[in-house]
């Protein structure tokens, strides 16, 4: 039986807090029973197992790191908005480090279409670089230079693996006017000329 006050939603909860504390890879069903002061069994009312919580734990995280994007490019275009997006994803993930180790798990692609979250994290991204006039497929190769330089950015610096005397907000915001002067200048790739074959 269930026992009295344990949701789902309260597991993820209590998961996320753990996550950031003790580090994702350290996300386990004992850990989190024992701050429940409830046996392992008792958690398979609410998850399906490890693996499920662990999803479940991204597309939490995903949905709030999206939510906190979305509230800082709202209104913006072009860099402005590229900035404010890129610090609102550098803050959650320096403020939220387990958290934000989960939205970079793989997920399986019939749980992404299925999740409102991740279906508007792609709406504001691609949207912000059409603001750059992209299109498909300049569009998801801009995706990923994004996404690979702030996450590779947020890693090393949380790592502490910055070693020089040079600020590492002044280096933030250098990469961030590097990618939008890349985006303004994208080489965009073009359609292959028809050939006469008459």
């Amino acid at each position: 039986m269930a026992r009295a006050g344990l949701t789902a939603d309260r597991v993820v909860a209590a998961a996320a807090e753990l996550a950031d504390e003790a580090g994702f890879e350290n996300v386990t069903l004992s850990a989190l029973a024992r701050r429940f002061g409830v046996k392992d069994a008792s958690l398979y009312s609410h998850i399906r197992g490890l693996d499920d919580l662990r999803t479940r734990l991204a597309l939490c995280a995903g949905g709030e790191l999206i939510d906190r994007i979305a509230v800082a490019v709202a209104g913006r275009a072009a860099k402005d908005a590229l900035a404010a997006f890129a610090d609102a994803y550098r803050a959650y993930a320096l403020e939220h480090p387990g958290r934000y180790a989960a939205t970079q798990i793989r997920i399986d692609q019939s749980l992404i279409a299925g999740s409102p979250a991740l279906r508007r994290t792609a709406e504001i991204t691609y949207g912000m670089l059409r603001g750059y006039g992209l299109e498909e497929p300049d569009l998801t190769d801009a995706v990923r230079l994004l996404r690979s330089t702030f996450h590779g950015y947020c890693v090393l610096e949380s790592a502490g693996g910055f070693g020089a005397d040079r600020d590492v907000r002044a280096s933030w915001e250098k990469a961030i006017d590097a990618l939008h002067l890349t985006l303004v200048h994208w080489p965009r790739e073009t359609a292959p000329e028809e050939t006469d074959d008459d």
